[in-house]
């Protein structure tokens, strides 16, 4: 099972929504890090700012496969990514963080090297595309 088939399948499961939630969800969080100041590494900066340095490291080695909804709200509040990704995908911040405890995880597992550095910004879109499709 690959990358995408993972977040594809972990998200239909948390989420319990159709398929349309799960890529919009997906979808959301792909463009808001895009828009994000420093990316993948900016939001990364925000858990450890907010005392998550820990978990961050965990995830990113892939020693903790997901995060807990409480997880991603302490660790992206004052950041208003929450609220941009489900602005994004036109969900609640509610159901933006559950979906964020699963696929968040996996994003930073993929493109860091244990939590080091992030991948480059313009590598957001291609990703979004591939796991939208999966959606689709």
């Amino acid at each position: 099972m690959g990358f995408f088939d993972s977040i594809e399948n972990i998200a239909a499961q948390e989420l319990g929504g159709g398929t349309n939630t799960n890529a919009n969800v997906a979808g959301g969080l792909m463009q808001a890090l895009e828009e994000h100041p420093g990316g993948l590494a900016g939001v990364m900066d925000h858990f450890n700012n907010n005392g998550m340095g820990e978990h961050v490291q965990n995830w990113a080695s892939g020693a903790q496969p997901t995060a807990t909804p409480d997880q991603i709200q302490q660790g992206l509040a004052g950041s208003g990514f929450i609220e941009s990704v489900a602005a994004k995908a036109g969900v609640s911040p509610q159901v933006a963080s559950m979906a964020m405890s699963t696929i968040l995880p996996m994003v930073m597992s993929h493109f860091t090297n244990c939590g080091q550095q992030a991948a480059p910004q313009s590598g957001y879109g291609g990703m979004a595309s591939q796991i939208l499709s999966r959606f689709l």
